[in-house]
């Protein structure tokens, strides 16, 4: 009786130490520890932007393009004025030099005219817009040339010049017809210098395409505009890049939406910032520590599955919220990850923590 008694108390205190170094094990879930918003440097509309929750991005990659205005020459000629610099905001230049940029025509030469020296039929009376016209000087008929009827006006109509050599002030009859018969002379004009054509732009300057003293033809680029400020008078790249690798944890913005500065286009979970986010009751809390160290399987292969290590990063100081008034009471707890490409946001883990006792006594679990 007194040797089953022994026998007995060994069993118990032996059964006493295992408990003490048992590990402590908890299901827990795969979840970002940082969320990075990637935010656009200007306003416009979102382009090529394919990106979809979930999908891996690299340090550097486009995430998508920020469509700018394009402004373009109205006519030919040769870039006289260029007042604005990448950066600036069109408005302001324009208020201060009536435009962002001149183009002095290719055709020099404007004239101002009126019918009353046209020869008498009612029909050269009626001046058509767009119509090709045909001059030569008063004085002795030497200067010839073309023109198209430009404008209409208060006192008559205007032609631009568009061949012929003319001299500043001349005076020239305008005729429907290049035989010059007097039947055809539908006014007389006075040549002046074709003023400037004044291109204004809306919004701050990305890029120009052009400089002072280029020559242009109608319809190529000039520069382009987009939305907002620009920072520090510098023009960016059209590209939002990604400044991490990571996750891309949700999109903000899709393909044809319209942005402001600082708008997110999308988020990312940057590489190495998943945690494993787990539940410790109420009785756990004085067995575990920040820093103790843990190892993971994937829940569905934990029979003969990789592990994973890591440490516990955080317990919380207040309790989760009781789901009813039976339930046990819980602390949200963090662990870190050496997560490879396999782990996934939102997998479900097991995790092992060896109690706060056997991490202190090595030498007695080796015992």
């Amino acid at each position: 009786m007194k040797r089953m008694m022994s026998m007995l108390l060994v069993l118990a205190l032996l059964l006493g130490l295992g408990s003490a170094w048992a590990e402590l094990s908890y299901e827990g879930t795969i979840v970002a520890g940082e969320i990075i918003p990637i935010q656009v440097g200007f306003g416009g509309k979102i382009a090529e932007s394919r990106k979809r929750a979930g999908d891996l991005v690299t340090e550097g990659e486009t995430l998508a393009k920020i469509e700018s205005t394009l402004n373009y020459a109205p006519i030919e000629g040769t870039v006289a004025g260029l007042y604005i610099a990448e950066g600036d905001k069109a408005e302001d230049i324009t208020e201060r030099y009536g435009a962002s940029l001149y183009i002095e025509p290719t055709n020099r030469y404007t004239i101002e005219a009126t019918t009353e020296k046209a020869y008498t039929a009612s029909e050269n009376r009626y001046i058509h817009l767009g119509e090709r016209v045909y001059l030569r000087c008063v004085t002795d008929g030497s200067h010839k040339g073309t023109g198209m009827i430009s404008a209409l006006t208060e006192k008559g109509y205007s032609i631009e010049v568009t061949g012929g050599d003319f001299y500043m002030g001349e005076k020239v009859d305008v005729y429907r017809k290049n035989d010059y018969t007097k039947e055809s002379c539908v006014g007389r004009g006075t040549v002046d210098r074709a003023k400037p054509v004044a291109v204004k732009g809306a919004g701050s300057v990305l890029k120009i395409h052009v400089k002072n003293g280029d020559f242009i033809e109608r319809g190529e680029l000039l520069f382009e505009t987009v939305e907002g400020v620009l920072d520090g008078l510098y023009a960016p790249d059209q590209r939002v890049l990604s400044p991490v690798s990571g996750i891309i944890s949700s999109v903000e913005k899709n393909n044809g939406d319209t942005v402001a500065k600082g708008d997110a286009l999308m988020k990312v979970i940057p590489e190495g910032s998943l945690q494993v986010e787990f539940d410790v009751p109420e009785a756990d809390l004085f067995a575990l520590r920040e820093g103790q160290q843990v190892s993971m399987e994937l829940y569905w292969e934990t029979e003969n599955g990789k592990t994973y290590e890591g440490e516990i990063a955080s317990i919380s100081y207040i309790s989760a919220e009781q789901k009813t008034e039976t339930d046990r009471k819980t602390f949200k707890a963090y662990a870190t990850i050496d997560a490879d490409e396999r782990i996934r946001s939102g997998m479900t883990v097991i995790l092992y923590v060896k109690d706060a006792e056997q991490a202190e006594h090595p030498v007695a679990a080796e015992e």
